[in-house]
């Protein structure tokens, strides 16, 4: 008998959990925190419907915090088997799980500083030596396709996602007991699926057949628009730069950082913008350029040329690094048009709420969103256009223009979604649709319904499903 059970990422883009069993044996895909709403992050807390002590083998789609920021916490509760992900977001995630172990951590000093805790002390989630414990069951696999054993009667393969370095579609063969006769159950996950012709990265290889298929549906209603990012950079930025204001930009540090300095190189060296002085504060952002360039395989054509000839494609004319606290606040005393990347994405935590608390009350300041806004953060807020926010126990008004620049998605939009999915060449059984909040779930559902004719599943959170 086999089964999937959805602990996470369903009814919502956040904390992605996905327990599959078969004979006995029990692969965890994907171990994401929750983050936005209270009601969410709350269930990091929660007792699992699982015993991690009895997971024989964990696999992750991708380094986002959504998708393995939960693994330390994993760790701690007591798993010790091996992770399975592609090599390059096991580099990555040596950058990623050690800083959200940091943010939890100062979370609770915080907390206990300020007497913001129910229970005394107030503990983080995990800590640094429990990230470095996850680290060590890291196993690194080419995203080429090949499938290998990660536990007695599962095999896994990983092919480019496409959505940031090192994303994968994972294929899970799960050998199934089906009367005298052994057979094995194809489930393919999609993880976060990328944006067709992005920078940077290679587009999604196309899905391999499957029994069963999981695919994500954050922008299930809704396209990403016909104007292009470039398009709308050029404007917000020559308008700022002939106010002689400051561009505020919350940007992930894994995946958009890189994607929005490769446009702003872009664009200078197309003379479409004068040279402004860009500042990216962030360390994390900083770390991850460097694995960028590293894993070259994973390189479109367009990023490995520019990389040939010694060019660097993730530095503009005039750029900053902030590594340090002391560099970072020196980028507040700085006057004049310029551009601050820094994260997170959707003004959740880490450097970009101190300069955010000076930028949105600033009328002549622009703050420009390059990615999705999950419910119950504060860049959701401001896209909805609330007139102030809290920051840190202060309350903040929005003062400046906000911008929405969607292209930058990596995620695919319905539409390359259903392009995605029309490479399929066998009809799946069925076909689960997740990583979307209800409405997109939805959407996306029938729209693969009404193209493909496909059976398709809404999953709820703790539900079961018989594989077979």
């Amino acid at each position: 008998m086999a089964q999937i059970s959805f602990y996470g990422g369903v009814g919502t883009v956040t904390g992605s959990k996905y327990l599959l069993e078969s004979n006995g044996k029990k692969v965890l895909i994907d171990c994401g925190l929750f983050q936005g709403e209270k009601e969410l992050r709350e269930r990091n807390w929660q007792p699992l419907p699982f015993n991690p002590s009895e997971i024989d083998a964990v696999v992750l789609t991708h380094a986002h915090i959504d998708h393995s920021g939960f693994l330390p916490r994993l760790v701690k509760l007591g798993y010790s088997g091996k992770v399975f992900t592609s090599k390059a977001t096991a580099d990555l995630l040596k950058i990623l799980l050690p800083d959200s172990a940091r943010l939890q951590e100062e979370e609770a000093d915080y907390r206990n500083r300020h007497g913001l805790t129910s229970h005394s002390p107030a503990l983080p989630l995990y800590d640094e030596s429990d990230a470095k414990k996850a680290l060590k069951l890291l196993v690194g696999v080419s995203n080429d396709g090949q499938p290998i054993e990660i536990c007695e009667g599962f095999k896994a393969s990983f092919r480019v996602a496409g959505h940031i370095l090192g994303a994968s579609l994972v294929l899970i063969e799960m050998e199934n007991a089906r009367k005298s006769d052994w057979s094995s159950i194809k489930f393919l996950f999609s993880g976060d699926l990328g944006h067709y012709d992005q920078p940077i990265v290679k587009d999604p290889a196309p899905p391999p057949p499957c029994d069963y298929l999981m695919v994500e549906s954050t922008y299930g209603n809704r396209l990403h628009g016909d104007i292009s990012p470039k398009d709308q950079m050029t404007r917000i930025i020559n308008e700022a730069a002939k106010r002689d204001a400051p561009i505020l930009i919350p940007a992930f540090a894994i995946g958009r950082t890189q994607e929005v300095l490769y446009l702003i190189r872009e664009l200078e060296d197309e003379k479409r913008i004068p040279s402004l002085p860009v500042i990216v504060d962030s360390p994390m952002a900083l770390q991850a350029i460097q694995v960028y360039n590293r894993w070259s395989e994973e390189h479109d054509e367009e990023y490995a040329s520019i990389l040939a000839k010694k060019i660097h494609p993730l530095k503009t004319d005039w750029m900053r690094l902030a590594s340090t606290r002391e560099e970072s606040k020196k980028v507040n005393e700085m006057k004049g048009a310029r551009i601050i990347i820094s994260s997170s994405g959707m003004l959740t935590g880490g450097r970009v709420l101190h300069h955010a608390m000076r930028i949105l009350p600033n009328e002549n300041a622009t703050i420009v969103f390059v990615g999705y806004q999950a419910a119950g953060t504060r860049g959701r807020q401001i896209v909805e256009g609330a007139k102030e926010i809290k920051i840190m126990k202060q309350v903040v008004p929005v003062r400046c223009r906000v911008e929405i620049v969607e292209g930058f998605s990596a995620h695919a939009d319905w539409k390359g979604v259903l392009r995605w999915l029309d490479g399929l060449t066998s009809t799946p059984k069925l076909v689960f649709t997740t990583h979307g909040e209800p409405e997109a779930a939805s959407a996306m559902a029938e729209r693969i319904k009404e193209k493909f004719g496909w059976n398709v599943l809404i999953p709820q959170y703790g539900q079961t499903v018989k594989l077979e």
